[in-house]
C-alpha cells in the first residue's frame, strides 16, 4: 500500500485519480473507481440540471460507500451555464471532495468550505497553481501538455511542470496529463507529485459508460493520434484526430471565428461518439497516454495492476540500481 500526502487527506486507498470528463464521468465510472481504492470524480456538467446532477449523486451512493469527488469545471461556453445552482446541488448533496479546474475557483471557495468540503484545483500552469493555493483550495492537480482535454497555452510537458509545482507550492500535488500506468506513478513520486490523474486510461476499462467501438479505437491508436485544436481561439483542446478535428483545424486556418466553429465542434455531437460509437460524428477528447493503452480491463484491475506496477518498480529495480 502507498501512502501519500494525497491518500491521508482525502481518504483513499491509492494514489489515483480519475479526473472529471464531459460525457464519461457518470455514477457506474466513478462508484467503480471508488470501490477500487482511487478517487473517481463525477463530472457535473454531464448532467442537464442541477436537479440531474443531485440525482447522479445520490446514484454513486448507492454503489459505493467509499469517498469520490464532483468535477466542477467553470470554463468559456456558447450558452449560460447556472454555475451557482449546480453549485448549491453539489454542496446541499454531502459531498465532500470537489475538483474544479478551468477558471479560479475563488467565488465558489466560502461556500465550499463552510460545508466542510476538499478542493482539488486541476490547473496548467505554476502561476495559476500558486493563485489557487492562496485561495485556500487543498491540493492541487497539475496538468501537463500531454492531457487530454485543456492543456492550457504554455504547452509545457508534465516533465518540467510538475517538479516546479513541487518546488513552489506547500499543499498536495496530483500530477496530471499523460499517465496510464505503474511506470507514469513512479515518475510522478519521484518529481515530488503525492499522486496521478488519469481520465484517458480510465475511458478504455469495462465499466466507462462509452461505445465498444470507441474503446477499441483508443486501444489502436498511438501517441500521434491527437489532435489540438481552438489554439487560434486561446481554448486549446487536445482531442482524438479525426475529420472533424481536421475540419476545425482548417477553420481556425481560415480565420473563422467560434460562432462558425463552434457549431462543428460542439459537446453534443462529441456526445454522440461516446453514445454510437461512430468515431467521427464529432470531437471528442484524447490524451498522448492513449499511445501506452493496450487493453480494457475492469477498473479494479487497471488500479490494482499500474500500484503493484509501482510498487515492483520501487522495490526491486530501484533496489538494484542504486549500489
Amino acid at each position: 500500500m502507498m501512502k501519500t500526502r494525497f491518500t491521508e487527506m482525502f481518504g483513499v486507498e491509492h494514489p489515483i485519480v480519475q479526473g472529471g470528463m464531459q460525457w464519461v464521468g457518470r455514477a457506474e465510472l466513478i462508484a467503480a473507481v471508488a470501490n477500487s481504492g482511487a478517487l473517481g470524480c463525477l463530472t457535473a456538467f454531464t448532467q442537464p440540471s442541477p436537479e440531474e446532477l443531485t440525482k447522479e449523486i445520490n446514484r454513486v451512493k448507492d454503489l459505493t460507500d467509499r469517498p469520490f469527488a464532483v468535477n466542477f469545471t467553470i470554463l468559456p461556453t456558447l450558452k449560460p451555464v447556472p454555475y451557482d445552482e449546480y453549485m448549491d446541488a453539489i454542496v446541499q448533496s454531502g459531498v465532500k471532495i470537489v475538483e474544479t479546474a478551468g477558471n479560479s475557483p475563488k467565488v465558489h471557495m466560502p461556500k465550499l468550505k463552510e460545508a466542510g468540503i476538499k478542493v482539488i484545483h486541476k490547473c496548467t500552469s505554476v502561476r495559476h497553481a500558486i493563485s489557487a493555493q492562496k485561495v485556500g483550495v487543498d491540493a492541487i492537480s497539475i496538468d501537463g501538455f500531454e492531457c487530454a482535454g485543456h492543456p492550457g497555452e504554455d504547452d509545457t510537458p508534465g516533465l518540467i511542470l510538475i517538479p516546479r509545482a513541487v518546488d513552489q507550492l506547500d499543499i498536495p500535488i496530483v500530477a496530471s496529463g499523460g499517465f496510464a500506468d505503474g511506470r507514469g506513478l513512479v515518475a510522478a513520486l519521484a518529481l515530488g507529485a503525492d499522486g496521478i490523474n488519469m481520465g484517458t486510461r480510465f475511458m478504455a476499462t469495462k465499466e466507462a459508460p462509452i461505445h465498444q467501438n470507441i474503446k477499441e479505437k483508443i486501444v489502436a491508436a498511438s501517441e500521434l493520434d491527437t489532435s489540438l485544436i481552438f489554439r487560434t481561439l486561446r481554448n486549446t483542446s487536445r482531442m482524438f484526430s479525426n475529420g472533424v478535428a481536421a475540419k476545425v483545424i482548417s477553420m481556425e486556418a481560415e480565420g473563422k471565428q467560434i460562432e462558425e466553429i463552434g457549431p462543428v465542434a460542439s459537446g453534443q455531437r462529441g456526445r454522440l461518439v461516446y453514445e454510437n460509437g461512430d468515431e467521427e460524428a464529432g470531437v471528442w477528447s484524447a490524451g498522448m497516454c492513449i499511445g501506452l493503452i493496450k487493453d480494457i480491463p475492469t477498473v479494479e484491475e487497471l488500479v490494482h495492476r499500474i500500484v503493484a506496477e509501482a510498487e515492483e518498480l520501487i522495490e526491486q529495480r530501484f533496489s538494484s540500481i542504486v549500489a
